[in-house]
């Protein structure tokens, strides 16, 4: 990288992530040719680097690093104007993973879902979902400690049969009137491929904690047409229902359970920018 000569003196640069966002924390070093440290600048809300200090002519190191992505390193030469325009900066995550960038995000209820799927009679599934249910994303400048949390009311199950809907309801298996929420909080976040994580949390439900963990997705970051930022994921689990102490199940013919003994949880999260909704 050259500067041009032209501008005022010192370094100039714009860090930002594959997808475009800003990396606020990072953080840029320039060293000359004998290694020595000769400025060091961080990059304000924007991920804009400005420093005024004037650098001598010559040959130097640029090194761009920030706290979860991989440190870019690259040469410069300042000439007699001082100034080092270094240009746009990629930083990628460590491991090569994407997130949308940190803070909160709060999940859209009316664009996600969450649902469960069970065998029934050991030849078909039955599909149900929840139709009330809040939560929050905090997605940390250490990704490892990002957050979530989520409540579900549990009255709200829907597999589209009134009978079925109200005997889930029931003592036999959710027993809503004792315990009206189901609730997920995380305590960790771990790295499980190029493009995947789980998620370490405990799920409280039927009035039992049990720790439970999440396969997660990222499947990309847009503009809505409400003004804000959303972010998708896709996330999965699997229960073992007597874990929870739902041990109720009916055998039919030839010993065959007519419930199956675990829940495949599948999610598809939509999560705005920011600590509230947008209207609409």
């Amino acid at each position: 990288m050259t500067s041009t000569g032209a501008g005022a003196a010192g370094a100039r640069a714009q860090i930002r992530t594959r997808d475009g966002w800003a990396v606020q924390h990072a953080v840029l070093t320039v060293t000359d040719m004998t290694g020595a440290q000769v400025l060091r600048a961080a990059a304000d809300e924007e991920g804009a680097i400005r420093s005024e200090q004037p650098l001598p002519a010559g040959p130097y190191t640029v090194i761009v690093t920030a706290v979860g992505y991989a440190p870019v390193a690259s040469s410069a030469i300042v000439t007699a104007s001082g100034r080092m325009d270094v240009g746009s900066v990629v930083l990628a995550r460590q491991g090569g993973a994407e997130l949308p960038p940190p803070g909160a995000w709060t999940i859209d209820p009316m664009h996600s879902t969450v649902a469960a799927v069970a065998q029934h009679l050991g030849i078909s599934s039955v599909h149900g979902r929840f139709t009330e249910f809040s939560g929050r994303i905090e997605i940390a400048e250490d990704l490892n400690k990002s957050r979530v949390e989520a409540v579900i009311k549990a009255a709200s199950i829907d597999t589209g049969n009134g009978m079925r809907d109200g005997h889930l309801r029931s003592e036999d298996f959710l027993a809503v009137e004792e315990f009206p929420e189901i609730s997920y909080r995380s305590t960790g976040l771990e790295a499980a491929g190029p493009d995947r994580w789980t998620v370490r949390g405990e799920l409280s439900l039927h009035g039992v904690v049990r720790p439970v963990d999440l396969a997660l997705s990222y499947l990309g970051t847009g503009p809505d047409p409400w003004g804000g930022v959303r972010a998708a994921f896709r996330a999965t689990a699997e229960l073992r229902r007597e874990d929870f102490k739902m041990n109720y199940n009916q055998v039919v013919a030839a010993g065959i359970a007519a419930i199956g003994t675990t829940l495949k949880v599948e999610l598809d999260i939509q999560a705005v920018q920011g600590e509230s909704l947008p209207m609409g």
